[in-house]
Parts: C-alpha cells; sequence; structure tokens
C-alpha cells in the first residue's frame, strides 16, 4: 500500500469529539493504538505481533487486542507465517487487507465532465465512472455531483471507508466550497450536503491541492518543498513546503488564477478582468489553438506558457521552492507550453547553491486529484498519515 502524507489542516477536517483538554480518555489510546499499528504495516509492510510490539514500543498483550480488532474489522488479515527457518515458534505475519475497505474519490476539475473511480486500501482503481457536465452550474453541478458519488458507491465492491472529493475552489477545512466561479458556487456546504445524501463520512479540499498531496503520498519526494499547478476548467496551486499543506488563514494559498497578468484583458470569472485562468485555463488554451498549424499552435502554447510562468517566479522564489509540477490535459501542457514555463521561472528567479527550479508534468497524469482525494479519506478515517 502506498504510504499516504496528509496535512496538519487535513487532519483538523477529521471530524472527531475531542476529550477535553488534559484528559485522554480510553477511547482515545485505543484509537492512537490503532492508527500506530496500521501506520507501521503501511509503512514497513507485512509484521508479527512480536515485530509490532517492538516496532511501537506497546506491550504485547496490547498488540493482540489491537490486531484482534483490525482483523474483526476486516483491515488487517494474517498472511501466514514468515518465511524461512527460524527457531521455535514460527512467526505469523499480518498485514494491510487491500479489500478489506474501499475509499471513492472524486475529480470534479476536468474542463468537460466529473470523474470519479472507487479504490481499494493499496490504491487500485476497481470503478471509474464519469458524468457529463455540459453548461450545468450552480444546484445542477451539485445534482451531477450527487449522482456521481451515488452511482460509485452503488458499484464498490465493499464496504466504503467515505467518500474524498477534490473541487475547484476556496475550501474550508470543514469542507465549504466558499468560492468556486466556474461552478457558481459559493458558501456551498458541500461536504455536508454530500454526508447527508449519501449517508457516508466525506472529505472535500481544493482540487490543486488535493493533487499536491497525491503527488508527495504516492511519488514520495514533494514534500520539503512543491509548488503543484492544477490546469483545468480553472487555474490553481497546491503548495507543500516543509512537509505541510499552505492553506493561508483563509484557504487561499495558492489561488493564482486570479492575479493579474493584463490589466483591462479578458473578463474573469471572478468578476474582475485581466486574470491568469481566462489565459491559461484548459478552455481558454483549447481555444487559442484550435485552426492552426502545428508551429502556431506551439505559439501560442509558449506565450501562455510565459504568462504562468511569470506569475509563478516570484511565489517560487519567495518560498525557496524548486520543485514545480503542472497538471493537465499533456497534450496541451507538456511541450512548448510547459519549456516556456520552466524558461520563464528560471529566467525571474535566481538559484541558491546549486539548486535550480525544474518544471515538469504530474507523475500521477490526468488521476492527480482522485488519487489525493483518496489520501484525504485514509487520513480522516484510519489517521494514516
Amino acid at each position: 500500500m502506498a504510504r499516504t502524507t496528509s496535512s496538519r489542516d487535513a487532519r483538523q477536517a477529521t471530524q472527531r469529539v475531542a476529550a477535553p483538554a488534559g484528559k485522554i480518555l480510553p477511547s482515545d489510546t485505543r484509537l492512537h493504538h490503532r492508527t500506530l499499528v496500521l501506520q507501521h504495516l503501511v509503512d514497513d509492510g507485512p509484521q508479527s505481533r512480536a515485530d509490532l510490539a517492538r516496532l511501537t514500543k506497546l506491550a504485547r498483550v496490547t498488540i493482540s487486542d489491537v490486531v484482534a480488532g483490525l482483523i474483526a474489522d476486516n483491515l488487517v488479515i494474517e498472511l501466514g507465517v514468515r518465511p524461512g527457518t527460524h527457531m521455535g515458534k514460527p512467526a505469523t505475519l499480518v498485514g494491510v487487507n487491500p479489500t478489506g475497505a474501499y475509499i471513492a474519490c472524486l475529480d470534479l476539475s476536468g474542463d468537460h465532465d466529473l470523474r470519479g473511480s472507487v479504490v481499494d486500501l493499496e490504491g487500485t482503481v476497481v470503478v471509474t465512472h464519469q458524468v457529463a457536465l455540459g453548461d450545468d452550474r450552480g444546484d445542477d453541478a451539485v445534482d451531477r455531483t450527487v449522482e456521481l458519488a451515488r452511482r460509485l458507491l452503488l458499484d464498490a465492491p465493499g464496504k466504503v471507508l467515505g467518500l474524498g472529493v477534490g473541487t475547484p475552489g476556496i475550501v474550508s477545512v470543514d469542507g465549504e466550497v466558499r468560492n468556486a466561479p466556474n461552478l457558481r458556487w459559493e458558501r456551498l456546504a458541500l461536504g455536508q450536503h454530500l454526508r447527508d445524501a449519501l449517508g457516508v463520512p466525506v472529505h472535500v479540499a481544493n482540487d490543486a491541492d488535493s493533487a499536491a498531496l497525491a503527488e508527495d503520498t504516492f511519488i514520495k519526494g514533494g514534500g520539503a518543498g512543491l509548488l503543484l499547478v492544477e490546469i483545468g476548467r480553472g487555474v490553481g496551486a497546491g503548495i507543500l513546503l516543509d512537509g505541510n499543506l499552505l492553506r493561508g488563514p483563509y484557504g487561499t494559498a495558492g489561488e493564482i488564477g486570479h492575479v493579474t497578468v493584463v490589466p483591462d484583458g479578458d473578463p474573469c470569472t471572478c468578476g474582475r478582468h485581466g486574470c491568469l485562468e481566462p489565459l491559461v485555463a484548459v478552455p481558454r488554451l483549447r481555444a487559442r489553438v484550435a485552426g492552426l498549424s502545428e508551429a502556431q499552435a506551439a505559439s501560442e502554447l509558449s506565450s501562455a506558457g510565459r504568462q504562468l510562468g511569470t506569475v509563478l517566479a516570484p511565489v517560487v522564489q519567495a518560498l525557496g521552492l524548486r520543485d514545480v509540477v503542472l497538471s493537465g490535459p499533456s497534450e496541451l501542457i507538456d511541450g512548448p507550453f510547459r519549456q516556456a514555463t520552466e524558461s520563464t521561472v528560471l529566467a525571474l528567479t535566481r538559484p541558491f547553491a546549486d539548486e535550480q527550479v525544474t518544471v515538469r508534468m504530474s507523475a500521477l497524469g490526468r488521476d492527480g486529484v482522485l488519487h489525493g482525494a483518496a489520501a484525504l479519506v485514509l487520513d480522516g478515517e484510519l489517521g494514516l498519515s
């Protein structure tokens, strides 16, 4: 199972009843022990009960109780004795049961449709669905979201831990979409709406934040400093710095799509003019290259890449980042657009020591937001980090 790494802010979204300050309840202790054992099984692979006692520093009787509870919940299974010849009684290994539970995931960032999947505890996709968004916005877009989520839950082959959602817009830690102009959502309690409609735990985050978490969770290597730009119906960024997801006091960190690039330029869905989003969002990029020759299209995409690079450069320099990841349709992004973005960032920033900024495509491709949504659920429901 891939290791999942979430942020402190994502943890704050977990809907648990806290014990009074200074008082630890038995249920809190049991939950901590359960999470600790699961985390070691995720990180280190199958272990014996004696191994787990040594790794966690917990008493063997405690480990036996915790493992028994996890087996009863079908989250852990016995895998047989450890291979090889050993003195004494062979140790029985236990490990995470990949099909003991499933996670439903939604990606609402596409320019034409809403995508969803069901994955097992190892991240293997077992069900995929999508629904056309068309011109649906506002309440109609909410209805399409519920429709897609319900189809996923119905087709899941077993118990579903919860639903993870990556959505454009500014999203609070409790799952409220404060503002998503492209979907015409404002002050929408999306998490609560989905919980009421579907009856399962729901965890909601900004799509770019979700994709950034996924890049670090499943690819490993960006948590120290990563800027992921999600280019879809809108444009936003997720920022990981020193292992933490940066959200800002109002959840607006990474909202680069509404930085003014061309004063008095094209109108934006936010109500202003000349924002980055109308210049480099996927619908606009498609329109910019429609009907052009290959050379003309490359020139247009290079121009758009330079506009993005101009916005990214001060962010990269100020935060000391060197890993910039682009996520979006590869036929538009991976080529002249990405190359122009990188060359512009390099031209406008000064490297420290020998470390230069690199601009690369997401290793997860189109599934970054979906993988990030799964990570949110693993963290929120099982405490895996």
